[in-house]
């Protein structure tokens, strides 16, 4: 991902996650840290940005800080090679572990994560804007 595809990575944001979407302001700062302790890639169909995830990794850690799918691309497999991919650089920058929170009220999106191993390991309560809850998730790479 670079600033200039930011225009569509921002309609796809907001159209995500209504409730608690990033400002540009933060995922330019996001950005600003690739490739120290940022990775962020996009996801392409016939030239169009259809996705987009980011990963925050330092020493032998790394977070998943977001992945966002255009509603009609989702349940394509597009999401989970976002994810692959992260799980990927995670490993390349030596992580041993990989952590991320996704809302409550997101069981599709839980799904997934689990289906690539990642586990339940706690609750921040009211973590969203909006007052719901974040399930906090991680996932061993040394497996």
């Amino acid at each position: 991902m670079t600033v200039t595809d930011l225009p569509a990575v921002m309609s796809i944001e907001r159209a995500t996650f209504p409730l608690d979407a990033w400002s540009e302001g933060m995922m330019r700062g996001e950005l600003a840290d690739m490739p120290r302790s940022r990775h962020y890639v996009v996801a392409l169909v016939d030239g169009e940005i259809i996705g987009y995830a980011g990963l925050a990794a330092a020493a032998d850690q790394a977070d998943v800080q977001t992945i966002a799918v255009l509603e009609k691309h989702q349940g394509t497999g597009i999401g989970g090679a976002l994810l692959t991919e992260l799980l990927a650089e995670a490993g390349r920058r030596g992580a041993r572990e990989i952590f991320l929170e996704v809302r409550a009220d997101n069981p599709r999106a839980q799904a997934v994560y689990r289906h690539y191993g990642f586990e339940d390991i706690g609750t921040r309560r009211r973590y969203y804007d909006d007052g719901t809850d974040a399930i906090m998730m991680r996932r061993n790479l040394d497996d």
